[in-house]
């Protein structure tokens, strides 16, 4: 959860504390004029949200930036069914305020720390066929470029809309976001532990009769977590059901695991019968609840993560090759693989490129060594057509941004029209979108 207090102390973390910064200044605008003045007195600023990339794409450099006190509903929009939100909001904020006037989200992940700006710039994105990522969303942006000019650009078929979709905060700091939203529902989400085989013969009907489908894979083991998420009639859940569930995710989903997580830690070759414990203690959860009660999880245990979007006619044979390789216990990895399905979106940088994706992320326990199993994923996600979460550990470089996405010069050159003096572009940026 961020924190002003450590914000303003000048050292700066993301959330798994893989990557630190020591900025040269601070600054918690409470206005969009000072964001303005801020924006057109530094030499380089950085947005850093709520620091749950797990790359190095909100790392600031001389000027960091948060919008902290720029947060909250500003306005719904009843007819079109829209609503105006400040763009630091946070996630875990934006559904009660929703829900205050009969709104909700169409859809969200399964954590809900960031700020909207963060996983709007980043792709941020939840799981089902028919639904997009939060950029999806939006339907109008407000942002300062790199000049402190503001501009309010409705999403249409033009450039600058397919710029601004996945931006990586690199046309400007968002300020205010505009969001399609639906009519508040209820889930009902039920939890399973099934047969990989089993889960491989029915994806495709889980995949298309489920609004929510996940799978949490458990490495070298053949039996998956299913979660099953879709609209139900209003069904309160008594306190007593209520509790149990939260007692369940604190004590086991992560006291329990963090304790399975150190001894892993310790002892690495015990990873794989970690792995099968974990795969042998699923139990069958079920609960009703209004859709943003239902899909965040506390993750409190802190890791490591690669996450890639491969076309999604490549699933199952991906989900084979997968569970071939790590059979024979390769890696010390006892994480399990989250895997998620996405509509495709246009964007110049949406890494589903328009084509409907499963989304696989690949977890690895803070202190482990990743190196070997990350750079395993990367080629082998690579081979499978994949491109990866933007929030997420990556091997990309400039070449390899080109090769993936197509309209990344069309990209940079509305970036450099609204970001003349590289206000925003950080050294780590460079290497990806410049061969330097």
């Amino acid at each position: 959860m961020f924190s002003v207090k450590k914000f303003q102390t000048g050292k700066w973390t993301n959330w798994a504390q893989t990557i630190t910064a020591h900025p040269s200044e601070v600054k918690l605008p409470t206005s969009i004029e000072q964001v303005q003045q801020m924006v057109t007195s530094a030499r380089n600023i950085r947005v850093t949200g709520a620091a749950h990339s797990f790359s190095a794409v909100a790392k600031p450099e001389q000027t960091a930036l948060s919008l902290h006190y720029l947060r909250g509903l500003i306005e719904v929009d009843e007819v079109r069914q829209e609503a105006l939100f400040y763009a630091g909001t946070y996630l875990k904020e934006v559904g009660p305020a929703l829900a205050a006037h009969g709104f909700a989200l169409s859809n969200m992940g399964d954590i809900q720390e960031q700020t909207l700006a963060g996983a709007i710039a980043t792709g941020t994105h939840g799981t089902g066929l028919t639904l997009g990522s939060f950029a999806d969303m939006v339907v109008e942006w407000t942002f300062v470029d790199g000049l402190g000019q503001v501009h309010i650009h409705r999403r249409g078929k033009d450039e600058l809309s397919q710029a601004l979709h996945v931006s990586l905060g690199l046309l400007g700091i968002l300020v205010k976001v505009r969001l399609k939203v639906v009519p508040l529902y209820h889930l009902h989400y039920i939890s399973t532990r099934e047969p990989l085989s089993q889960v491989r013969q029915q994806l495709t009907d889980d995949i298309h009769y489920n609004r929510h489908i996940e799978w949490f894979y458990f490495p070298g083991c053949d039996m998956v977590q299913v979660k099953r998420s879709n609209i139900a009639p209003p069904q309160a859940m008594g306190k007593w059901q209520r509790d149990k569930e939260k007692m369940k995710v604190l004590l086991v989903e992560n006291m329990g695991f963090y304790a399975l997580s150190e001894i892993c830690r310790i002892r690495p070759s015990l990873s794989q019968r970690v792995s099968a414990f974990s795969a042998a203690n699923v139990t069958t959860t079920e609960k009703y609840g209004l859709s943003y009660e239902i899909f965040p999880t506390p993750r409190l245990v802190k890791f490591t993560e690669v996450e890639y979007a491969i076309p999604l006619h490549n699933l199952d044979t991906c989900l084979q090759v997968i569970h071939q390789n790590l059979q024979k216990s390769p890696f010390a990895v006892h994480f399990p693989l989250e895997c998620r399905v996405s509509a495709g979106e246009s964007g110049y940088l949406s890494p589903t490129q328009g084509e409907a994706c499963a989304y696989i992320a690949f977890h690895m326990y803070k202190g482990m060594d990743d190196s070997a199993y990350f750079s395993w994923v990367h080629h082998l996600m690579q081979s499978f057509g994949g491109r990866p979460h933007w929030g997420k550990s990556h091997h990309l470089t400039a070449t390899l941004v080109q090769q993936m996405y197509p309209d990344v010069f069309k990209f940079l050159r509305i970036r450099e029209q609204y970001d003349p003096n590289n206000v925003f572009l950080t050294t780590y940026l460079k290497q990806l979108f410049y061969k330097i």
